[in-house]
């Protein structure tokens, strides 16, 4: 009987290439590599260099080359982790409002750091890319990666760049920001969490957000309002300034 149902199997290379052909493979492994990347992150003590983002990053992209997958073919399993990148968005809410009763006495000063951080973002960025001859489409997109990935792809569309390009930049600030930012703001002397969180959620948007979580409640609730509040003016403001400055 066993070896009537073994002959009835199809070959291990069929199996393969309808898995390598189904969005299931796209999903399972980036569900895959981004538990690898938590599992690392826990295990270094939650060392920045260490970031889960970055490691799924890095494993994914290594993953599609040898499998020579397409990104279309890939985005259509990752889409459904795509599609909840908005929710996980909105839901920072819910520590904003716990700890709103702490914003007391502090409004001008995050709002004057806001600004702050935001003009300084788009101009290091524009800059330096006009400086190095960059192609004005992708200018556009370096200015709207201001902000977290989900709205700025939005902003993007609204200012003639390639939203995809723009989501790509967004991701690789909001790493760079997770990874850096400790030895940054431990350089400058910031010591309360409130203004770390607050400053890794302008810089570094969600996954900034999601760091200063994992160091500290007040400094993620902190960097869901610096993230928030970066996000609403700039979809207000970029599509303005561009129309301006290009």
């Amino acid at each position: 009987m066993s070896n009537q149902f073994q002959n009835h199997l199809p070959p291990i290379s069929e199996i393969w290439v309808y898995l390598s052909g189904s969005p299931l493979l796209a999903l399972v492994l980036t569900l895959s590599a981004y538990l690898l990347g938590l599992t690392l992150y826990e295990r270094s003590q939650r060392n920045p260099l260490a970031n889960p983002v970055l490691i799924a990053v890095v494993v994914v992209t290594l993953s599609i080359s040898v499998l020579d997958m397409p990104y279309a073919k890939y985005f259509e399993g990752a889409q459904f982790v795509h599609f909840l990148l908005g929710t996980a968005t909105v839901s920072l809410a819910i520590p904003i409002y716990k700890g709103f009763a702490s914003l007391k006495g502090r409004m001008g000063v995050l709002l004057l750091s806001l600004v702050a951080g935001g003009i300084t973002s788009v101009f290091t960025a524009v800059g330096m890319a006009r400086w190095l001859g960059v192609d004005e489409s992708l200018v556009r997109g370096l200015v709207a990666k201001s902000v977290t990935a989900p709205i700025a792809m939005g902003i993007a569309e609204r200012v003639q760049a390639s939203p995809t390009l723009t989501a790509i930049f967004a991701v690789s600030t909001g790493i760079l920001g997770a990874v850096l930012g400790r030895y940054v703001l431990d350089a400058l002397r910031v010591t309360q969490w409130w203004q770390r969180g607050f400053a890794l959620g302008v810089a570094a948007h969600g996954i900034g957000t999601s760091r200063a979580f994992s160091v500290h409640p007040e400094a993620g609730a902190y960097a869901s309002l610096g993230m928030g509040l970066h996000g609403i003016v700039g979809a207000v403001v970029i599509p303005q300034a561009v129309a301006w400055w290009f």
